[in-house]
Protein backbone atom coordinates (compact mmCIF):
# COMPACT_ATOMS: atom_id res chain seq x y z
CA UNK A 1 0.00 0.00 0.00
CA UNK A 2 1.45 3.28 -1.08
CA UNK A 3 2.15 5.76 1.65
CA UNK A 4 1.00 9.31 1.34
CA UNK A 5 3.42 11.99 2.33
CA UNK A 6 1.31 14.77 3.71
CA UNK A 7 2.94 17.71 5.33
CA UNK A 8 1.70 19.84 8.18
CA UNK A 9 -1.02 22.30 7.39
CA UNK A 10 -0.23 25.86 8.35
CA UNK A 11 -3.22 27.73 9.67
CA UNK A 12 -3.88 31.39 9.10
CA UNK A 13 -6.96 32.07 11.12
CA UNK A 14 -8.71 34.68 13.13
CA UNK A 15 -10.03 33.18 16.36
CA UNK A 16 -13.33 34.42 17.68
CA UNK A 17 -14.82 32.27 20.40
CA UNK A 18 -18.41 33.00 19.43
CA UNK A 19 -18.04 31.82 15.81
CA UNK A 20 -18.63 28.19 14.88
CA UNK A 21 -17.12 27.58 11.45
CA UNK A 22 -13.95 26.78 9.62
CA UNK A 23 -13.52 26.75 5.87
CA UNK A 24 -10.11 26.19 4.33
CA UNK A 25 -9.20 26.54 0.67
CA UNK A 26 -6.21 26.02 -1.55
CA UNK A 27 -4.45 23.13 0.20
CA UNK A 28 -2.50 20.91 -2.22
CA UNK A 29 -1.15 17.61 -0.97
CA UNK A 30 1.58 17.80 -3.61
CA UNK A 31 2.92 21.04 -2.08
CA UNK A 32 2.04 21.06 1.61
CA UNK A 33 4.80 23.50 2.46
CA UNK A 34 3.10 26.18 0.37
CA UNK A 35 -0.45 25.41 1.39
CA UNK A 36 -2.55 28.50 1.86
CA UNK A 37 -5.79 28.99 3.70
CA UNK A 38 -8.31 31.77 3.42
CA UNK A 39 -8.46 33.88 6.53
CA UNK A 40 -11.64 32.84 8.29
CA UNK A 41 -13.37 33.32 11.59
CA UNK A 42 -13.54 30.23 13.76
CA UNK A 43 -13.98 29.19 17.34
CA UNK A 44 -10.94 28.25 19.35
CA UNK A 45 -12.44 24.80 19.92
CA UNK A 46 -13.01 24.19 16.20
CA UNK A 47 -9.53 25.43 15.32
CA UNK A 48 -8.02 22.95 17.78
CA UNK A 49 -10.20 20.16 16.42
CA UNK A 50 -9.16 20.81 12.82
CA UNK A 51 -5.52 21.05 13.84
CA UNK A 52 -5.76 17.65 15.53
CA UNK A 53 -7.88 15.95 12.87
CA UNK A 54 -6.24 17.09 9.64
CA UNK A 55 -3.15 14.83 9.54
CA UNK A 56 -5.23 11.87 10.69
CA UNK A 57 -8.00 12.27 8.15
CA UNK A 58 -5.45 12.87 5.40
CA UNK A 59 -3.94 9.52 6.32
CA UNK A 60 -7.41 7.96 6.26
CA UNK A 61 -8.36 9.19 2.78
CA UNK A 62 -4.93 8.33 1.39
CA UNK A 63 -5.08 4.80 2.78
CA UNK A 64 -8.69 4.35 1.67
CA UNK A 65 -8.11 5.29 -1.97
CA UNK A 66 -4.95 3.15 -2.04
CA UNK A 67 -6.83 0.10 -0.71
CA UNK A 68 -7.96 -2.44 -3.28
CA UNK A 69 -10.17 -4.90 -1.40
CA UNK A 70 -13.24 -4.57 0.84
CA UNK A 71 -11.21 -5.96 3.72
CA UNK A 72 -8.73 -3.11 3.33
CA UNK A 73 -11.39 -0.44 2.80
CA UNK A 74 -13.21 -1.45 5.96
CA UNK A 75 -10.25 -0.35 8.11
CA UNK A 76 -10.84 3.26 7.17
CA UNK A 77 -14.62 3.69 7.18
CA UNK A 78 -17.25 4.43 9.80
CA UNK A 79 -19.24 1.40 11.09
CA UNK A 80 -17.48 -1.16 8.85
CA UNK A 81 -19.48 -4.18 10.06
CA UNK A 82 -22.80 -2.53 9.26
CA UNK A 83 -21.43 -1.35 5.90
CA UNK A 84 -19.98 -4.72 4.80
CA UNK A 85 -23.09 -5.93 2.97
CA UNK A 86 -23.66 -2.51 1.41
CA UNK A 87 -20.07 -2.38 0.13
CA UNK A 88 -20.40 -5.74 -1.63
CA UNK A 89 -23.77 -4.75 -3.06
CA UNK A 90 -22.68 -1.30 -4.18
CA UNK A 91 -19.56 -2.43 -6.03
CA UNK A 92 -21.45 -5.24 -7.73
CA UNK A 93 -23.35 -2.48 -9.56
CA UNK A 94 -20.82 0.37 -9.66
CA UNK A 95 -17.21 0.49 -10.81
CA UNK A 96 -14.77 1.85 -8.26
CA UNK A 97 -13.11 5.11 -9.28
CA UNK A 98 -9.34 4.77 -9.14
CA UNK A 99 -7.64 7.78 -7.59
CA UNK A 100 -3.93 8.55 -7.70
CA UNK A 101 -3.20 9.41 -4.09
CA UNK A 102 -0.25 11.67 -4.83
CA UNK A 103 -2.48 13.83 -7.07
CA UNK A 104 -5.32 14.15 -4.59
CA UNK A 105 -5.72 17.81 -3.63
CA UNK A 106 -7.68 19.19 -0.69
CA UNK A 107 -9.64 22.27 -1.77
CA UNK A 108 -12.11 22.97 1.07
CA UNK A 109 -12.71 21.76 4.59
CA UNK A 110 -14.94 22.68 7.49
CA UNK A 111 -16.77 21.62 10.61
CA UNK A 112 -20.25 20.09 10.41
CA UNK A 113 -22.31 19.59 13.58
CA UNK A 114 -23.76 16.09 13.26
CA UNK A 115 -26.04 14.63 15.96
CA UNK A 116 -23.16 12.41 17.16
CA UNK A 117 -20.82 15.41 17.44
CA UNK A 118 -18.54 17.53 15.33
CA UNK A 119 -17.27 16.01 12.08
CA UNK A 120 -14.95 17.34 9.40
CA UNK A 121 -16.09 17.82 5.81
CA UNK A 122 -13.58 17.98 2.96
CA UNK A 123 -13.69 18.50 -0.79
CA UNK A 124 -10.82 16.99 -2.77
CA UNK A 125 -10.01 17.04 -6.47
CA UNK A 126 -8.60 13.94 -8.15
CA UNK A 127 -6.40 13.62 -11.21
CA UNK A 128 -9.36 12.60 -13.38
CA UNK A 129 -11.22 15.81 -12.59
CA UNK A 130 -13.45 14.18 -9.99
CA UNK A 131 -14.55 16.08 -6.89
CA UNK A 132 -14.58 13.84 -3.82
CA UNK A 133 -17.06 14.99 -1.19
CA UNK A 134 -15.99 13.43 2.12
CA UNK A 135 -16.97 13.48 5.78
CA UNK A 136 -14.82 12.18 8.62
CA UNK A 137 -16.03 11.19 12.08
CA UNK A 138 -13.80 10.56 15.09
CA UNK A 139 -14.06 7.11 16.61
CA UNK A 140 -11.59 5.76 19.18
CA UNK A 141 -8.98 8.33 18.23
CA UNK A 142 -9.24 7.70 14.48
CA UNK A 143 -10.95 9.87 11.87
CA UNK A 144 -13.01 7.51 9.74
CA UNK A 145 -14.70 8.09 6.39
CA UNK A 146 -18.50 8.18 6.19
CA UNK A 147 -18.62 5.70 3.30
CA UNK A 148 -22.41 5.93 2.72
CA UNK A 149 -22.08 9.66 2.20
CA UNK A 150 -18.91 9.31 0.12
CA UNK A 151 -20.43 6.97 -2.51
CA UNK A 152 -24.00 8.34 -2.19
CA UNK A 153 -25.09 4.82 -1.34
CA UNK A 154 -28.36 3.53 -2.76
CA UNK A 155 -29.69 -0.02 -2.67
CA UNK A 156 -29.76 -0.16 -6.46
CA UNK A 157 -28.74 2.11 -9.36
CA UNK A 158 -31.55 4.62 -9.82
CA UNK A 159 -31.74 4.22 -13.59
CA UNK A 160 -32.05 0.45 -13.29
CA UNK A 161 -34.70 0.72 -10.58
CA UNK A 162 -36.77 3.08 -12.73
CA UNK A 163 -36.46 0.68 -15.68
CA UNK A 164 -37.89 -2.18 -13.61
CA UNK A 165 -34.80 -4.05 -12.41
CA UNK A 166 -34.11 -5.17 -8.85
CA UNK A 167 -36.42 -5.26 -5.84
CA UNK A 168 -39.65 -3.28 -5.91
CA UNK A 169 -38.70 -1.27 -2.81
CA UNK A 170 -35.40 0.42 -2.14
CA UNK A 171 -33.61 3.16 -0.24
CA UNK A 172 -31.87 5.79 -2.34
CA UNK A 173 -29.62 8.84 -1.92
CA UNK A 174 -30.80 11.27 -4.56
CA UNK A 175 -31.21 14.92 -5.47
CA UNK A 176 -34.70 16.42 -5.35
CA UNK A 177 -36.06 19.30 -7.40
CA UNK A 178 -39.37 21.03 -6.76
CA UNK A 179 -41.26 21.35 -10.02
CA UNK A 180 -43.26 24.46 -10.87
CA UNK A 181 -42.74 25.85 -7.39
CA UNK A 182 -44.29 29.25 -8.10
CA UNK A 183 -47.14 27.95 -10.24
CA UNK A 184 -48.09 25.30 -7.69
CA UNK A 185 -47.54 27.26 -4.48
CA UNK A 186 -51.28 27.24 -3.68
CA UNK A 187 -51.77 23.54 -4.44
CA UNK A 188 -52.25 20.92 -1.72
CA UNK A 189 -49.45 18.82 -3.16
CA UNK A 190 -45.80 19.47 -3.86
CA UNK A 191 -44.43 18.19 -7.18
CA UNK A 192 -41.01 16.54 -6.94
CA UNK A 193 -38.57 15.05 -9.43
CA UNK A 194 -35.68 12.90 -8.21
CA UNK A 195 -32.30 12.63 -9.89
CA UNK A 196 -29.39 10.28 -9.38
CA UNK A 197 -26.15 12.09 -8.48
CA UNK A 198 -23.03 11.31 -10.51
CA UNK A 199 -20.15 10.25 -8.30
CA UNK A 200 -17.23 12.62 -8.67
CA UNK A 201 -19.13 15.10 -10.83
CA UNK A 202 -21.62 16.92 -8.56
CA UNK A 203 -22.55 19.45 -11.26
CA UNK A 204 -23.91 16.70 -13.52
CA UNK A 205 -27.16 14.82 -13.02
CA UNK A 206 -28.16 11.26 -13.77
CA UNK A 207 -31.56 10.09 -14.94
CA UNK A 208 -34.67 11.89 -13.75
CA UNK A 209 -37.67 10.18 -12.20
CA UNK A 210 -41.32 10.62 -13.15
CA UNK A 211 -43.21 13.27 -11.16
CA UNK A 212 -44.06 12.57 -7.52
CA UNK A 213 -47.01 14.41 -5.99
CA UNK A 214 -46.74 14.61 -2.20
CA UNK A 215 -49.29 16.07 0.18
CA UNK A 216 -47.86 19.24 1.67
CA UNK A 217 -49.47 18.49 5.01
CA UNK A 218 -47.83 15.05 5.28
CA UNK A 219 -44.57 14.54 7.16
CA UNK A 220 -42.80 13.88 3.85
CA UNK A 221 -44.21 17.08 2.38
CA UNK A 222 -43.28 19.16 5.41
CA UNK A 223 -39.72 17.78 5.42
CA UNK A 224 -39.22 18.53 1.74
CA UNK A 225 -40.71 22.00 2.06
CA UNK A 226 -38.34 22.73 4.97
CA UNK A 227 -35.37 21.43 2.96
CA UNK A 228 -36.15 23.62 -0.05
CA UNK A 229 -36.62 26.68 2.15
CA UNK A 230 -33.29 26.01 3.90
CA UNK A 231 -31.60 25.68 0.52
CA UNK A 232 -33.15 28.93 -0.72
CA UNK A 233 -31.86 30.72 2.39
CA UNK A 234 -28.30 29.76 1.48
CA UNK A 235 -27.89 27.66 4.62
CA UNK A 236 -27.13 23.95 4.90
CA UNK A 237 -28.09 21.04 7.15
CA UNK A 238 -26.22 20.61 10.43
CA UNK A 239 -24.67 24.09 10.04
CA UNK A 240 -22.34 22.96 7.26
CA UNK A 241 -20.38 25.91 5.90
CA UNK A 242 -18.81 24.43 2.77
CA UNK A 243 -19.91 25.90 -0.57
CA UNK A 244 -22.78 24.14 -2.28
CA UNK A 245 -21.49 21.94 -5.13
CA UNK A 246 -24.86 20.56 -6.25
CA UNK A 247 -26.87 22.03 -9.14
CA UNK A 248 -28.82 25.12 -8.11
CA UNK A 249 -32.21 24.51 -6.55
CA UNK A 250 -31.69 20.82 -5.79
CA UNK A 251 -31.56 19.33 -2.29
CA UNK A 252 -30.03 16.08 -1.09
CA UNK A 253 -32.46 13.46 0.16
CA UNK A 254 -32.48 9.88 1.36
CA UNK A 255 -35.78 8.29 0.45
CA UNK A 256 -37.56 4.95 0.45
CA UNK A 257 -39.27 4.43 -2.90
CA UNK A 258 -41.68 1.73 -4.08
CA UNK A 259 -42.27 0.57 -7.64
CA UNK A 260 -45.79 -0.57 -8.49
CA UNK A 261 -46.09 -2.84 -11.50
CA UNK A 262 -48.76 -1.85 -13.99
CA UNK A 263 -50.19 -3.41 -17.12
CA UNK A 264 -48.66 -0.85 -19.46
CA UNK A 265 -46.07 0.84 -17.25
CA UNK A 266 -44.73 0.99 -13.72
CA UNK A 267 -45.57 3.76 -11.29
CA UNK A 268 -43.56 4.93 -8.30
CA UNK A 269 -44.30 6.22 -4.82
CA UNK A 270 -42.15 7.87 -2.16
CA UNK A 271 -42.93 5.83 0.94
CA UNK A 272 -40.72 7.87 3.25
CA UNK A 273 -38.38 10.83 3.19
CA UNK A 274 -35.85 9.48 5.68
CA UNK A 275 -33.52 12.48 5.73
CA UNK A 276 -32.72 15.64 3.79
CA UNK A 277 -29.00 14.86 3.47
CA UNK A 278 -26.66 11.93 2.70
CA UNK A 279 -24.88 11.54 6.06
CA UNK A 280 -25.01 8.22 7.93
CA UNK A 281 -27.63 9.37 10.39
CA UNK A 282 -31.41 9.13 10.31
CA UNK A 283 -31.78 12.60 11.83
CA UNK A 284 -33.86 14.59 9.29
CA UNK A 285 -31.42 17.50 9.03
CA UNK A 286 -34.22 20.06 8.97
CA UNK A 287 -36.76 21.29 11.50
CA UNK A 288 -40.08 19.72 10.57
CA UNK A 289 -43.04 22.07 11.14
CA UNK A 290 -45.86 20.52 13.16
CA UNK A 291 -48.42 22.03 10.82
CA UNK A 292 -48.55 22.18 7.04
CA UNK A 293 -46.35 24.97 5.62
CA UNK A 294 -48.08 28.18 4.66
CA UNK A 295 -48.94 28.40 0.97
Amino acid sequence: MAKVLLGCLAFAVVIVVSAQLLIGTGFETEKPESAAISEVTISEVDAALIDKAMPLLQKTIGSFVDARTPEEWSQFILAPIAAAGRIDRYYSFNARVNVVTEKLNLTHYGIVNLPIGKAVECYWTADGGEVLDTVFVEENGEWLLDWNHYVRYSDYPWASFLSGAGDDVGEFRLLARERLADERKNEDTISIALYAPRFGFPDKLGIRSPEFLIERSSKNGRMLDAAFKLNQSGKHVFESKLPNIDPEGLVRVRVKVSRIKGVDQNTFEIDEVIACHWFSTDAPGVEIPEDAPAK
